[in-house]
């Protein structure tokens, strides 16, 4: 397999599993067994252990005794916290973004939410993701703060091998985002206050996440997370 220069054989290995975690290939519960892996990547164990620490490090993996390595799962408390988060990250991205977005992006944006639209009501879960993030990325991939960025990653990155899984849509929650998305859009265009902007890109994430948990891992409401960062304290 080709790798970038200068790049170690356990960070090859870090690098090879992350992408499968994050893709769904090792979902949840995911047996990682050293020996096999490192004969898929022709490498010795020594490199795919060390790789399978900085995964469990970062929470994407777990030991169990008797057991070995394993993919984490995610409870509902953790997908709650995380998609927190997210919604507080990628709501404070989108508005520093907005003033640097052309009408390029705005309307790449809009043909993704026509892809929602036209495939409404019998989308598939997985096609409505894979749109849904990136017409999100598009509207807040322009931000200037590459720390905000990186961090909205590194959270997609510890929750895209449960997300991408989830083999259903909350009961109307695809229909719902639509008008949802194309409001955001036009705040965006109209030069709205980055205050606004993120708070309806905020509210939008938040709105997703508590229809997903509703049903599945009742508790707190993903909304209640304060007023936007924007607005100070």
């Amino acid at each position: 397999m080709s790798t970038p220069e200068r790049e170690s054989k356990s960070q090859t290995a870090y690098r090879w599993i992350r992408e499968r975690i994050a893709a769904g290939t090792f979902g949840p519960g995911y047996r990682l067994v050293l020996s096999a892996l490192a004969t898929e990547l022709s490498m010795s164990v020594v490199p795919v252990r060390e790789a399978v620490r900085a995964l469990t490090a970062e929470g994407l993996v777990v030991f169990e005794r008797n057991v070995g390595a394993r993919v984490a799962a995610v409870d509902g408390a953790q997908y709650r916290f995380a998609m927190q988060t997210i919604s507080v990250l990628e709501g404070a991205a989108t508005a520093l973004a907005a003033p640097f977005l052309t009408r390029d992006d705005t309307a790449r944006a809009r043909e993704l939410n026509d892809v929602v639209r036209h495939r409404l009501p019998d989308i598939d879960p997985r096609v409505f993701r894979e749109v849904n993030q990136e017409l999100h990325r598009t509207l807040y991939a322009k931000c200037p703060n590459p720390r905000l960025l990186a961090l909205i990653h590194a959270e997609w990155m510890r929750l895209g091998h449960l997300h991408g899984s989830l083999s259903h849509i909350a009961p109307g929650r695809a229909a719902a985002v639509v008008p949802e998305h194309a409001a955001l859009i036009d705040l965006i265009e109209s030069g709205a206050p980055a205050a606004e902007i993120e708070r309806a890109a905020r509210e939008h994430r938040a709105g997703s996440s508590t229809a997903d948990l509703t049903a599945r891992h009742p508790g707190p409401d993903p909304d209640s997370i304060g007023p936007p960062l924007s607005e100070g304290a």
